[in-house]
């Protein structure tokens, strides 16, 4: 099974000068993992396989997995649901702000960064936080 490795080096071709901040690596080990959680990463490279030429990057979806684990969401916040003609109050906005962000800071490293299957710009994030919403 995959892990991600975060904020981890060591050997004597591999330094840093941030202490690795940032840096994140996938490593297999054959053995990691209960079998639910094998049968789990199975079925989402079998998906990945099938929808490959619908949709190209994998949505990160073993970083996900994994980090559900590490980094578990606590939605204690009740989701805000307006009617068509409802005004929007402060509550409901400062709501539904600390629902995303609570949402997004799962998906954080604990070295601070946002790992990724693609090491792009910053403009990335605001797509991300609204999949997520």
């Amino acid at each position: 099974m995959w892990r991600l490795k975060v904020g981890e080096g060591s050997g004597p071709w591999l330094w840093s000068t941030n202490n690795f901040d940032g840096r994140d690596v996938w490593e297999f080990d054959a053995n990691l993992g209960t079998t639910e959680q094998r049968a789990e990463v199975e079925k989402a490279r079998r998906a990945f396989t099938e929808h490959r030429f619908e949709l190209t990057h994998s949505a990160d979806l073993l970083m996900r997995m994994q980090f559900a684990e590490t980094n578990p969401v606590t939605m204690d916040l009740q989701a805000t649901k307006l009617g068509e003609h409802e005004d929007v109050t402060e509550d409901a906005v400062l709501s539904t702000l600390k629902r995303s962000i609570s949402r997004v800071s799962t998906l954080q490293a604990h070295d601070g960064h946002w790992p990724g299957d693609y090491g792009g710009p910053m403009f990335l994030m605001p797509g991300l936080v609204l999949a997520l919403a």
